[in-house]
């Protein structure tokens, strides 16, 4: 340690109070800052899985112009040969095939159009929690034939129970007429209004003997085991399809093209975080501001004497940002320490937030919340704090670089 750097170490206790609370406001906002955001984060994160666990998964594997159009005869034909290619892609978790279309469902007392999906009734619930979400009747078996599971919205409008019959009247993917009589086996409550009030789902054979899709598909999903394994997958299965199917050709898309509206939905709330952040940042900023300004009113006299005995204003400047510098580094250190063991106690834990669990069922999430460490969590917030901190410091340091001998002594 330089002897500028000793003295102005000496210095920072010279008051040990006014350092010590200074140190201990930079502290508090780095710890408000890791947790806050390893807890913004962590929501993503849960919101990003719960979403994907809904519906779409991570990737999906459709014909190019399904996902825009969703016409009926834009499908992935002969998918078997495309499932076998994922299965030795490393850090795919599960994937499953489904059929989508509209039909118009009739029960015995009213009609209504909705969305129907024809899945895997063995690879569904690997990919989605649509079986988890059943409350009255099963899910499909291996073997399950004309079946529907429908959202209990959806069967509150139809006036159905589990076992009465609905008509579906739809269109084929040659432009046949797609009819046929469902059994109800299951229904099933995600707590989201919008997939229970116009969701049916019926086995895959099924769906596609009904609307004349033969072996075809209109999406292969995607679940990899992490939610950072995505994008190299996504890249490792463009690499393996071929250019041109037999169907047209295929494109690969992420969950972020897949979910629009949920990448939406985080920027904003990113936005109005760092919006918060940066308000607590400038608090802190004035409050350093003001201890170093005070400091250096304090010590006029003493820098006045200092400059008369031949000290350089270019050292008193070295020797004023050296302590800010102290106070930042000690005041962040034990910010850093102590965010880093707060927000890991609750990452291994959780936070319940079961008083709000009828708002995130609308999400798809939990009770319980689950801040996540990261790098950026961890060293964003403590450096802009120890970058505001040194420049509050500099207008201080640039006064004493003013400061006149005689004018100094004078004050005091």
């Amino acid at each position: 340690m330089g002897m500028m750097q000793h003295m102005a170490w000496r210095n920072v206790w010279r008051n040990p109070r006014r350092s010590l609370l200074t140190m201990g406001a930079i502290a508090f906002a780095c710890v408000l800052l890791i947790f806050m955001l390893s807890l913004q984060f962590g929501a993503y994160e849960t919101m990003i899985n719960a979403s994907l666990r809904i519906r779409t998964g991570h990737l999906q594997i459709q014909a190019a112009g399904y996902h825009e159009k969703r016409q009926m005869r834009d499908t992935v034909d002969r998918p078997g040969e495309i499932n076998a290619l994922l299965n030795d892609i490393s850090g795919i978790r599960a994937t499953t095939m489904r059929g989508n279309g509209f039909a118009l469902v009739s029960s015995n007392d009213r009609s209504v159009g909705i969305f129907i999906s024809g899945v895997d009734p063995l690879n569904e619930p690997r990919v989605t929690a649509m079986a988890d979400w059943i409350r009255s009747g099963d899910w499909f078996s291996a073997a399950a034939g004309l079946e529907a599971v429908l959202g209990h919205l959806l069967a509150r409008r139809l006036n159905v129970t589990v076992g009465d019959e609905l008509t579906l009247l739809g269109q084929g993917r040659d432009g046949s007429i797609a009819a046929g009589m469902v059994t109800v086996r299951g229904i099933f409550s995600s707590g989201i209004d919008a997939v229970d009030r116009d969701t049916m789902v019926m086995p895959l054979t099924a769906f596609q003997d009904l609307f004349a899709m033969g072996e075809s598909v209109h999406e292969i999903v995607v679940v990899a085991a992490l939610l950072e394994d995505a994008a190299p997958i996504q890249q490792k299965v463009r690499a393996r399809l071929p250019s041109r199917a037999s169907g047209g050709p295929l494109r690969v898309l992420d969950w972020k093209t897949l979910n629009p509206g949920l990448m939406d939905s985080i920027a904003m709330d990113l936005s109005m975080g760092v919006i918060m952040y940066g308000v607590l940042i400038i608090v802190v900023a004035f409050s350093i501001f003001n201890t170093f300004l005070m400091v250096i009113f304090e010590r006029t006299r003493e820098f006045g004497v200092l400059m008369a005995l031949g000290t350089t204003p270019g050292r008193l400047v070295r020797l004023v940002l050296g302590e800010s510098l102290w106070i930042a580094l000690v005041g962040v250190a034990a910010g850093v320490a102590a965010g880093t063991l707060l927000t890991g106690y609750f990452q291994a834990h959780g936070i319940d937030l079961t008083g709000g669990s009828d708002l995130l069922a609308q999400y798809g999430m939990s009770g319980m919340m689950y801040p996540r460490l990261s790098m950026i969590s961890v060293s964003a917030g403590p450096l802009t704090v120890l970058l505001i901190t040194f420049l509050a410091a500099l207008f201080p340091a640039f006064r004493v670089s003013r400061l006149k001998p005689v004018a100094a002594i004078a004050h005091g």
